[in-house]
């Protein structure tokens, strides 16, 4: 398959010349810190930001390479929304039925350790969707070239999928700060995907709202790492940006928000923080935020976008029998490819890796501690022996997978084109109308040629149409 860097992005930095490159790197930082484009975090009970650099060299993907490349994660985020309604489904398979189980483990494509002992399985999100309601509206795939220049997931996210904020900023300051830096030929516009995200979270409205379904953006505030996003994605909607403490209880079991003074009826939420915290916010009356939103969806007048509990369905463990779940739920082949991963609780899956620690990627089972990779090949010999002896004393918690060499594509660095790998994550919203990828991915570049991308940096991603 074709790169077509040559093609389309070197004309563009050809025009512009070295310094003009410079210039441009220059002028898209001014305006990034202009605009906020920042990304936050804590250290030492204290909050930093630090700046997200727009690099001004565009990733190109073909139009051919984007419409496989969006099938297969259509695919991949229908499979995992059956997933978890078969997991979540209310009381059972059928009531008065004694087997509990989901039908991916009646069936014998999963055990049922796989689903009942995860870590990430929340029992009461049950309670947190309407009937039929896809669980995760929206969704996020990261993807990367293999060696063969075909296209492998890397992660699944389901939870509270971030990004999309980035990549609408990222156009924005390109447009805004470097106007020569135009693809030559006709590329989708990252804002299509605003109509289109707008149009699934409506549809997460409970069926009883039969006016058109009024949408909150559902945000911790300042303290969120995200918050930059947050704004851009409120502002992108056109709705309000709202906080626990501006959730108020209905009579009928609904919410109202306060926005601008007034109290606003909300049927759909926007979540924009993780599960974990729904429990720690307080409303105005004093209710745990959970408590409120629970009663809000019992009463059929409340929507969540994401729905809570989709941990079950985007942690290490589950990623590695995505491909299976394909095949059960649709009856058909994956399309895309995931990265060979063995989950060690499993003992023979353990048994065939336990000697290849030093060649693999250990990763802990979400909720296991929240700990970071650790990559074989890179780690100390000291590193490896506490590794083996973690491991080997609670396999369950970890997952082994093959480790990914990320390809490189030229970034400027110090003023010169220099190899940087990157990543690719690519948006999907599930609704009434079906699963459609948003024509806004988000291209992230590592800032060393042996480190991950983790979004501190990003490059505008020009998909050709």
């Amino acid at each position: 398959m074709s790169d077509p860097f040559d093609a389309v992005v070197r004309p563009v930095l050809d025009k512009l010349g070295p310094d003009g490159l410079t210039a441009a790197a220059a002028a898209l930082a001014a305006e990034g810190a202009g605009r906020g484009l920042v990304v936050a975090g804590w250290a030492d009970g204290r909050q930093t930001s630090r700046a997200v650099p727009v690099d001004p060299v565009p990733h190109a993907i073909d139009a051919a390479e984007w419409a496989s490349l969006a099938a297969g994660v259509e695919q991949r985020h229908r499979a995992l929304n059956l997933f978890l309604a078969d997991v979540y489904r209310a009381a059972g398979r059928r009531r008065g039925d004694p087997d509990r189980d989901p039908e991916v483990v009646r069936a014998g494509v999963l055990p049922a350790w796989a689903v009942a002992s995860s870590p990430a399985r929340e029992p009461e999100a049950v309670g947190f969707a309407w009937r039929d309601q896809p669980r995760a509206t929206l969704a996020a795939t990261d993807v990367a070239r293999g060696p063969d220049g075909r296209w492998i997931v890397l992660a699944d996210s389901l939870r509270v999928p971030a990004g999309i904020g980035y990549a609408l900023a990222a156009r924005d300051v390109v447009r805004t700060a470097v106007p020569e830096l135009v693809p030559p030929v006709a590329v989708h516009d990252p804002s299509d995907a605003v109509p289109l995200l707008a149009g699934a979270l409506a549809g997460a409205a409970p069926p009883q709202v039969r006016r058109a379904p009024q949408v909150a953006a559902l945000s911790a505030g300042e303290a969120d790492p995200a918050w930059f996003e947050h704004r851009v994605l409120a502002d992108a909607l056109g709705v309000p940006l709202v906080r626990a403490a501006d959730l108020w209880p209905r009579p009928d079991g609904g919410i109202v928000a306060a926005v601008d003074g007034e109290r606003v009826p909300v049927d759909v939420l926007f979540r924009r923080f993780d599960d974990a915290e729904l429990a720690a916010h307080r409303t105005p009356g004093g209710a745990q935020l959970a408590a409120l939103l629970a009663e809000g969806v019992r009463s059929g007048t409340l929507g969540l976008a994401n729905v809570p509990g989709n941990g079950v369905a985007d942690d290490r463990a589950t990623y590695a029998v995505v491909p299976r779940m394909i095949r059960f739920y649709l009856g058909e082949e994956p399309l895309l490819r995931s990265v060979p991963t063995h989950v060690l609780a499993d003992p023979v899956q353990w048994a065939e890796v336990r000697s290849r620690l030093h060649e693999l990627v250990l990763t802990p089972v979400d909720a296991y501690g929240g700990g970071s990779s650790v990559v074989g090949p890179q780690a100390t010999t000291d590193e490896l022996a506490q590794l083996q002896a973690e491991v080997a004393a609670a396999p369950h918690r970890f997952v082994a997978a093959e480790p990914v060499v990320l390809p490189t594509v030229p970034t400027l660095v110090g003023g010169a084109l220099v190899p940087r790998p990157v990543d690719l994550r690519v948006f999907s919203v599930a609704g009434a109308s079906g699963t459609r990828v948003l024509p806004c991915p988000l291209t992230r570049v590592g800032p060393s040629p042996a480190t991950r991308p983790t979004g501190a940096a990003i490059k505008p991603t020009w998909v050709l149409t």
